[in-house]
Order: structure tokens, then sequence, then C-alpha cells
């Protein structure tokens, strides 16, 4: 999948979620980018709401939103300010009117996993015909099935195929660690192979978001934070502080390195060793010259530099020209 320049076929592709920790201010905002960008993240992402579409009936959380609002303005500044951090910028939108505005500011989208029965949000995004990421809380197979449908039915009918991933994730913050639920990576990984599959972590520490990538997971998603002790905001809590998430990316980046292809072929670091730790056909016991090689007269011993295992037809039933000694390799050039 593509996103941007970033291809997660070859890398892992790590997103510091930052939603909401900013709590307004985009001063922490911009700093939360550049610590971001310190630990190793390719990605930083947002939210951006208008706060009575999705609180208009609880007074305080209402209040809240409202003040943790950054203005579209603001977000244009981060999106440039993240592009200097050498990261890329996107926002979670989380109704159609925000989602039109973020389409002018950033090359991919994510639908939350509060929104990914929200239809209408959806199929407007798909219309953009950009890269979506949709996260899969709360969500069963029938659920998923119907989405990748709908998005897929639009794209298909412009010709086009963005790149559409699964992100799996369980919706409670925190996430117990039993109710991690990792095994489903694999799942959606069989179910869905034209899509990426990745995860979207609610757990607390960094072992489900390593873990995950040797499930299968080719995007990470892990809430970010300057200081869990920041305010009583609750995304605090179970976000990654600056060095946990320098160390988690850089356990993800060892774990790629160590999964490899999933090409099962000899490694470029066997070369040397198996020569020597192969077999070769030898004589079993003292041969004389015109012998007539019969099963019998042969073993297999190491090393593996002359004629190899299962290529016994090529000196079964023929002469010798030479003597051989016990335990002594078997040339082409000892036959006629």
């Amino acid at each position: 999948m593509k996103i941007a320049d970033f291809d997660t076929n070859k890398k892992v592709f790590v997103i510091a979620e930052i939603g909401n920790n900013h709590e307004g201010d985009i001063v922490v905002a911009k700093e939360m980018v550049v610590s971001a960008a310190e630990a190793g993240v390719d990605a930083v992402k947002f939210q951006t709401y208008v706060p009575e579409y999705i609180s208009s009936g609880d007074s305080d959380r209402l209040a809240r939103l409202r003040k943790f609002r950054l203005k579209d303005e603001e977000f244009s500044q981060l999106a440039d300010y993240a592009k200097a951090q050498g990261v890329i910028f996107f926002s979670t939108s989380f109704d159609i009117e925000t989602a039109k505005f973020l389409n002018s500011i950033q090359s991919v989208f994510k639908i939350a996993s509060s929104d990914n029965n929200f239809f209408p949000l959806i199929d407007s995004i798909a219309h953009f015909m950009k890269p979506m990421l949709v996260s899969t809380g709360g969500a069963n197979i029938g659920l998923i099935d119907r989405i990748e449908k709908s998005i897929k039915i639009i794209w298909k009918n412009a010709n086009v195929e963005p790149g559409l991933a699964f992100l799996h994730c369980v919706s409670s913050y925190p996430t117990p660690r039993k109710q991690a639920n990792l095994a489903a990576i694999p799942t959606l990984v069989r179910r869905y192979p034209g899509a990426t599959v990745g995860y979207s972590d609610h757990t607390l520490g960094i072992d489900a978001a390593v873990c995950a990538v040797s499930a299968g997971a080719r995007i990470v998603e892990k809430h970010f934070t300057l200081d869990r002790k920041y305010s009583s905001f609750r995304d605090h809590s179970l976000s990654a502080e600056p060095e946990e998430l320098a160390q988690m990316v850089s356990k993800i980046r060892e774990i790629t390195e160590l999964l490899g292809t999933g090409e099962k072929i000899p490694q470029p670091c066997e070369a040397e060793s198996f020569p020597l730790i192969r077999r070769s056909i030898a004589a079993v016991k003292n041969l004389p010259v015109g012998h007539v090689l019969q099963l019998r007269d042969i073993t297999w011993v190491r090393p593996g530099t002359g004629v190899t295992v299962g290529e016994e037809r090529q000196v079964l039933n023929k002469t010798l020209v030479k003597s051989l000694n016990k335990w002594e390799l078997i040339t082409l050039d000892d036959i006629e």
C-alpha cells in the first residue's frame, strides 16, 4: 500500500496518534510533531471535528471538545510543519464537513472505530480517491466485509485503487492485555488479501504494538503524549511518552529485520557453510580400477563439494578409471 511516498510493503508504517493530546494548544501540537519525528515515526495523526456532531448530549464533553478543537488554519500549519520535520501529516475526520477540508491538506484518510458503520462519511471519503485506513474496533467480519464492498464499488466505478487498510483495534481505553486479541491480525490478513492490515493500539505500554508486527501488521498506530501526567484527559494515560515511542519504533524496525521477506529461500549468510555441511557421494570401501559402481559401493559424507546427494544416477553402473579409498569422494573424473 502506498501512502504518499511510503510503501507499507517495504517498511512498517508507524503512526504517532497525537489526537487531541495537544488540548487545543498549537504550540504544544508542534512540539509533539517534533518529538514524534525525533522518535522515528513515519506519520503524525490528529483529530478534526465539529464538536456538536460528536457530543451533542454531553455538555461537559462538548465544552472540552470545543476547548481542544484546533482551527482549520492551524491544521494547515501543522501539515506544513510535519512535512518540514520529514513525517506525513493526516487527521481523522469525524464528519463530512471536516473531511472536505482535510482533503485539501492531506494524502490519506483514517476512519475511526466509532465511525466504521457511519457509511455516509465512509462513502464521502472514498470519493476523494485517496488511501483509506479503517479501524475495526467494535466490528465483526460482516461489517468489515460491508465496508470493503462499499469502498471498492466506489473505486471500481472510478477505475482507481488508492489503497485500503484495515487496522485491528479494540475500542477500550485502555484495552486489557487479555483482550488485545492480536491473533485477529492474521485472520484479517487471510480474509482481505486485497487490503493492507495494521493495528491501532489502546493497551498500556508498547508490547502489543511491537508484537502486532510479528502477527502481520504493516501499519502500527500508537497514541502519543509528551507526558502521561499532562492533564486528567483520558488519552494521555494510555499514550506513549517520547522515550517510549522511540523504543517502540526501534523494536518494530528490529522485528521487521528479523521477519525478513517471508520468501523461503537460502540466505546469503548460509552460502559459505553449506558446501561444508552438505553431503557428497563417496566410496564405502576401497574400490579398484575397472569396478562397476553399485549402490552397495557408495555412501554419503561431508563435505558437499563432490557429486551431491540425489545425483546417484551419475555414478551408479559407471566404471571406475582410478582406484578409490574408503570414504574418498567420487568425482565425475573418476568414472567413464
